[in-house]
């Protein structure tokens, strides 16, 4: 506020008063007080949006739904976690709220196989990955985290503990990648002597349909 700018408290008070000089510098000390108190009042839901609170008040908005916030991620994963907070809970023990809350800290999904040890089709199975002859493992899932970058395995495990069933045991792999896969279209084209930008790895699953397996009838 201006030095010679009267406090715009005058509004507020009745009309033969509001042009007073002296109110105006008089009540220029008040508002002074008062006016950084109302604006953290009308600024108050940001406090409650983990996108615009501040950092260190982080902990406590996770405080009211129940989260203990990791120091090991970032703060643009800790606000995104808060987002997902709610709706994590919710879906608590499921494999749908595992693979969404390493997918927080990792960047992409989890392939994740229950109750067997190797590859199970209609699952996560990639070829590659985690295919491989294995057994009927009940009440187990084995989590294949496959990432670009360095992850820290004791928070991987930490989210899968916060996530599973109590009597389900776990196995966790971490697969990683460094560089994107050869474009077929391109192979063949590129400087062997230039290195390989690191990329995304994404999976994508094709089956075929029952009609598709049905035996032909000959001719």
């Amino acid at each position: 506020m201006l030095d010679d700018q009267p406090s715009t408290y005058l509004q507020y008070l009745p009309t033969p008063y509001q042009g007073d000089a002296f109110l105006g510098r008089f009540l220029r000390i008040f508002e002074s007080i008062l006016g950084p108190i109302e604006e953290t009042i009308d600024g108050v839901a940001n406090y409650f949006d983990p996108h615009l609170t501040p950092i260190e008040t982080l902990p406590w908005l996770a405080s009211w739904i129940g989260v203990e916030l990791d120091e090991n991620w970032s703060v643009a994963q800790r606000r995104e976690l808060l987002v997902e907070a709610a709706d994590l809970l919710r879906r608590q023990g499921t494999r749908q709220a595992l693979r969404e809350h390493l997918r927080l800290y990792v960047g992409q999904p989890p392939l994740i196989v229950e109750n067997f040890s190797g590859l199970r089709l209609g699952q996560d199975g990639v070829l590659g990955v985690n295919s491989r002859l294995g057994a009927l493992e009940p009440h187990t899932i084995g989590v294949t985290v496959v990432t670009d970058h360095d992850v820290d395995e004791q928070v991987l495990r930490g989210i899968i503990e916060a996530q599973k069933p109590s009597h389900v045991a776990y196995t966790l792999e971490v697969y990683r990648i460094d560089a994107s896969p050869p474009d077929p279209d391109v192979e063949g084209q590129s400087d062997p002597s230039s290195p390989t930008e690191p990329g995304a790895v994404e999976f994508e699953f094709e089956f075929e349909s029952e009609k598709d397996l049905a035996p032909q009838e000959s001719v």
